[in-house]
């Protein structure tokens, strides 16, 4: 009889893991009573509390909510004074939206390479891609790892550029005793579905920059300044705002945050443990500084040859089977770039520079970036809310296929 679920044996795990998003009744209530209200967008009060109260968590002077994360990130860079022409060096190992928000702004996204075992960008690596054009840096704390914001910010002030955490993924992440989000001069977060403090979209930039502040409000708010009358504008800004729904959702959410985020990073603690001794299989670490990780994604090395070739998505794919959402992780971004057909050398609206030739996403190739997205595997942030009988099951999960990479291998032949 075959072991392996994915071949018809027993699935090794039985029962569910936690639902995401997580609504209570007080969730409810909140929305109730802004849908009572009438006041659905200017003039309520739910904005307003939220803003002040993810400022205060992340200890940020200033919070600007807007609609989703990728306004948040383009919000950030206007705000810095990024634009037509500017270089923005960012990780390809990223989501679309952190290059995206650097084109909506008429900048050109410039990668450097990622470190190998935090998966997060490398200072070393955007040291020697700035360039005379370079006017930003965005950090991303991929999986919700804090990067080494020390490092960034030092090779801000000496080359004179700015900082935007890309803190999408990361909320309530810990560096140095500090939570990202106002480590630079903003930081960006978005509250989409899966993300750990969920409104079903959403975004907010933070800063402790009064100037970069006060241009975020106005440009999110069609341009107005404060104090000012109902139709005077002095910017050329867009209506990016939240909706109060959305706030009141996030502020039930946020009374939750931080026993979900502890949660999270005791049980990863626990599974690194448990995985530490798997062949093949190996944990992402913390960069330099990096205290807690929020867990949005709990991020695995794959290394096929410790598994006797069996390809990455063979082994995620069998250990799926036995019932563990297990799954691989990004592409490098460069090669997404180079598919939009608006990104193309001869299609491309931008005077794309790269090194000083003309921009070809295809022709950009970083070593490492290669090597993690080909061996990453990526566990969801929920399951990190299931018990330590849920830890288990996943390592013996893994373990599991690791021990019967034969009989995969069988039935691969068998087939061919």
């Amino acid at each position: 009889m075959p072991k392996l679920a994915l071949l018809g044996g027993e699935k090794l795990h039985q029962g569910g893991w936690p639902e995401w998003p997580m609504v209570t009744e007080s969730d409810v209530a909140r929305v109730a009573e802004v849908a009572r209200s009438g006041l659905w967008g200017l003039g309520g009060t739910a904005i307003d509390e939220f803003q002040r109260r993810w400022a205060e968590y992340c200890g940020a002077k200033h919070c600007v909510c807007v609609n989703c994360g990728t306004a948040a990130l383009e919000l950030a860079l206007r705000s810095v004074g990024v634009g037509a022409g500017d270089e923005v060096i960012i990780p390809a190992y990223t989501f679309i939206a952190t290059a995206s928000a650097v084109i909506h702004v008429g900048a050109v996204p410039v990668f450097a390479d990622i470190g190998p075992d935090s998966f997060l960008l490398d200072p070393k690596a955007v040291a020697e891609a700035l360039t005379g054009k370079t006017k930003a840096i965005i950090p991303v704390h991929i999986g919700g790892s804090p990067c080494d914001m020390d490092a960034f910010n030092a090779l801000a002030r000496e080359h004179g550029l700015f900082v935007i955490e890309d803190a999408a993924q990361a909320h309530g992440a810990i560096y140095k005793g500090r939570k990202v989000g106002a480590l630079g001069h903003a930081g960006c977060f978005s509250f989409q579905s899966s993300k750990n403090l969920s409104g079903g979209e959403g975004g907010a930039v933070c800063t402790n920059d009064d100037r970069v502040g006060e241009v975020a409000w106005s440009l999110h708010n069609c341009g107005r300044t404060r104090p000012g009358a109902r139709f005077e504008e002095d910017r050329l800004g867009h209506n990016m705002r939240m909706s109060q729904f959305t706030a009141a959702i996030l502020l039930g959410g946020l009374e939750r945050l931080e026993e979900q985020s502890g949660q999270r990073a005791a049980n990863a603690a626990y599974l690194d443990r448990r995985l530490s001794n798997i062949p093949g299989i190996t944990p992402a670490r913390l960069a330099p500084g990096g205290e807690r990780s929020a867990y949005h994604l709990y991020m695995l090395k794959y290394d096929a040859q410790a598994c006797d070739g069996l390809p990455r998505d063979r082994f995620a794919g069998a250990v799926q089977a036995e019932g563990i959402p297990l799954h691989g992780g990004y592409a490098p971004l460069y090669r997404t770039l180079a598919g939009l057909r608006d990104c193309q050398p001869d299609q491309c609206p931008l005077a794309c520079q790269f090194h000083g030739r003309e921009m070809d996403y295809s022709q950009v190739e970083l070593p490492v970036t290669e090597q993690v997205c080909a061996q990453s595997l990526w566990l969801p942030q929920n399951v990190l809310l299931g018990t330590q009988q849920d830890m288990d099951d996943i390592a013996a999960a893994m373990l599991k296929v690791r021990e019967n990479v034969g009989e995969l291998k069988q039935a691969a032949a068998a087939r061919n």
